[in-house]
């Protein structure tokens, strides 16, 4: 069963082109070329997902090829 992603990982998920990648799609299940109104189905799915207002699942990894500076206020 594919992964279903927040709305808010799909717009991070975003080229910096403004549209996504086609593996990306295809681990949420969208085909491709991905349909009209793909977005709303999957943000549709995502709550179901949610009964009850339950808390969405923690955070996945950041990628392996992700590096972040660190910063020290200390």
């Amino acid at each position: 069963m594919p992964e279903l992603p927040s709305p808010e990982e799909v717009e991070a998920a975003r080229t910096p082109a403004g549209g996504w990648k086609r593996d990306q799609l295809a681990a949420w299940g969208v085909p491709w070329h991905p349909p009209k109104g793909w977005k709303d189905e999957l943000a549709k799915r995502w709550k179901a997902a949610r009964p009850n207002g339950a808390p969405p699942p923690l955070p996945s990894p950041a990628p392996a090829h992700f590096a972040q500076d660190t910063l020290d206020f200390g």
